[in-house]
């Protein structure tokens, strides 16, 4: 009988290492070979969010009235692997601390994609091929959504 609670307690932490491993729907990542592995492994597109999330005006509009909404949340569930590439402003009240490693990584891709602007929005299918670009829109989710759709129908 003193075996249950070592066999429940092995179980819940082998779910917590399962669920940890695995973002959340609607839950952005930061790692670009961890999202293109997931994007290919679930055949779904990858949208590549290029912002400077504490400072670009536009950028911080695009999250409040599109990525946070619950329609897109849905959507990007169902067909998106989301990654976030961010370019905060050194310093100042709201600077987000990145790693140096994190850093590269974005200066990287930023050059890679040819990222001038912000933000910019690149959507790439599961083999890492370009198959769109989008930024800011007016009118929330819906025209968000739709212009997702035409790129993932081809």
């Amino acid at each position: 009988m003193k075996k249950w609670p070592a066999l429940l307690f092995v179980c819940a932490a082998i779910a917590a290492a399962l669920t940890a491993s695995t973002p959340a729907a609607g839950e952005w990542l930061t790692d670009y070979n961890k999202a293109q592995q997931e994007a290919k492994t679930n055949n779904k597109l990858l949208l590549v969010n290029f912002t400077g999330s504490d400072w670009c005006g536009f950028c911080i509009m695009l999250d409040r009235q599109v990525f946070s909404k619950p329609e897109f949340k849905d959507y990007a569930s169902k067909n998106l692997v989301l990654l976030e590439i961010d370019f905060p402003r050194m310093g100042g009240p709201r600077w987000k601390a990145q790693s140096d490693g994190l850093r590269r990584q974005s200066e990287e891709l930023a050059r890679k994609y040819q990222i001038y602007g912000f933000p910019t929005i690149v959507v790439l299918n599961g083999e890492g091929k370009m198959v769109g670009e989008l930024g800011y829109m007016d009118g929330g989710p819906a025209p968000f959504i739709a212009e997702l759709e035409k790129l993932r129908k081809g």
